[in-house]
């Protein structure tokens, strides 16, 4: 399979309500838009679609890495925009462990599971990617997300896979919960 558009989003935050950053929240997020080979038709084995999602994965959490530095990794989140013609069935099977696992590796490990969401829907379509902390879920500092807008994407037989990454929480973040320096990282909560 192989990627017909890369798409980049970054947004970083150093100042919010008056109060400087330090360090800047950066937010990066890398679609990846490939033909789906079952757009159109119902497959029952959408094993093919899980299988080509390391290897995409691969490639756009290198990008969003990279876009990343020199920051590390924090928090991150997966999405999935599936065109028209496709099933959100499609866009899950590209986000399942196989893809979460590359995740992982690029953001140097993560005990917690990986927030997502997919959805079908025209070209042009905006989605909110949920972030959350790396090591564990418990850190309310670390919910947050992107939103980004992909242009011209998903044309009706496509499906736009991304992947997102966070270097920090929120700024002025205040509502309590596990702070990220508690983290024991054994059970991807706590």
């Amino acid at each position: 399979m192989q990627i017909k558009r890369t798409l980049t989003f970054i947004e970083e935050i150093a100042e919010e309500a008056g109060q400087r950053a330090d360090p800047p929240l950066r937010k990066v997020a890398v679609a990846a838009v490939i033909d789906n080979p079952f757009a159109g038709r119902f497959e029952r084995d959408l094993k093919p679609l899980t299988e080509m999602s390391a290897e995409i994965g691969r490639i756009i959490c290198t990008r969003a890495i990279s876009m990343l530095a020199p920051h590390q990794a924090e928090s991150y989140g997966k999405a999935a925009v599936i065109g028209v013609d496709g099933e959100q069935e499609h866009g899950v099977s590209m986000l399942t462990t196989v893809f979460g696992n590359v995740m992982r590796e690029a953001a140097g490990g993560g005990k917690a599971w990986i927030s997502s969401i997919t959805k079908r829907a025209a070209a042009g379509a905006t989605i909110d990617i949920p972030l959350a902390h790396k090591d564990a879920l418990y850190v309310r500092s670390h919910y947050d997300g992107i939103t980004i807008t992909l242009p011209d994407a998903p044309l009706p037989h496509e499906i736009a896979v991304i992947c997102a990454f966070a270097n920090r929480g929120r700024p002025n973040h205040r509502v309590g919960g596990l702070a990220a320096s508690e983290i024991k990282g054994v059970d991807g909560l706590t």
